[in-house]
C-alpha cells in the first residue's frame, strides 16, 4: 500500500507534547477520538499545523510545527488524568523548525482558494500529496532522510 501524506490540526502545545515525548513521539486528532486515526498507516507521513499556540487560543501561530513518520502499531488508548483517555498513534518525528504557512500558501495544491485557505483545516485530519508534503517538510528544514518511507 502506497505511503500517504496526513496534515493533522492541533494547538502548538498539543503538537510539541506529542512530538517532544519520549521515548517515542505520538498523534491525537479529534480531541483523542478513535475514528480519524483508523486512516492512518504505519510509514505515512504527518505533518501538524498549529493555528494557536494553545488550544483555544486567539494568537495566530499559524504554522507546521512538526513532521514525522507513524509507526507500526494499532491505535491504543493513553490515560492523560482526570478522566481524559484519548486514542493515539506512535510517530517518529524528524528533526525540524517550527515554519509559518503564509509564505506556502501560494504554492500548496490542497489550497484550491488561498484568500480561504483555512476552510480545510477545519476538518481535523485530511490526506495532500507528496509535493505538498515535501514543500512543507523544505519550508520546515526537515531531515528528509527521516522521513524517506
Amino acid at each position: 500500500m502506497a505511503q500517504r501524506n496526513w496534515i493533522a490540526v492541533a494547538s502548538a502545545e498539543h503538537a510539541r507534547r506529542g512530538r517532544d515525548h519520549q521515548p517515542l513521539g505520538f498523534m491525537q486528532v479529534g480531541h483523542g477520538k478513535l475514528g480519524p486515526l483508523k486512516r492512518v498507516a504505519a510509514g505515512d507521513r504527518v505533518a501538524y499545523y498549529a493555528p494557536a499556540t494553545v488550544f483555544g487560543g486567539t494568537d495566530k501561530l499559524q504554522s507546521f510545527v512538526s513532521i514525522g513518520i507513524v509507526q507500526p502499531g494499532a491505535p491504543y488508548e493513553a490515560d492523560m488524568g482526570n478522566g481524559f483517555v484519548p486514542c493515539r498513534l506512535d510517530v517518529a518525528y524528524a528533526a525540524c523548525r517550527e515554519a509559518p504557512i503564509a509564505p506556502l500558501l501560494e504554492q500548496l495544491a490542497f489550497i484550491e482558494n488561498p484568500k480561504q485557505w483555512g476552510y480545510k483545516f477545519r476538518f481535523g485530519l485530511f490526506d495532500v500529496s507528496d509535493a505538498d508534503m515535501m514543500l512543507i517538510a523544505r519550508a520546515m528544514e526537515a531531515d528528509l532522510k527521516a522521513l524517506a518511507p
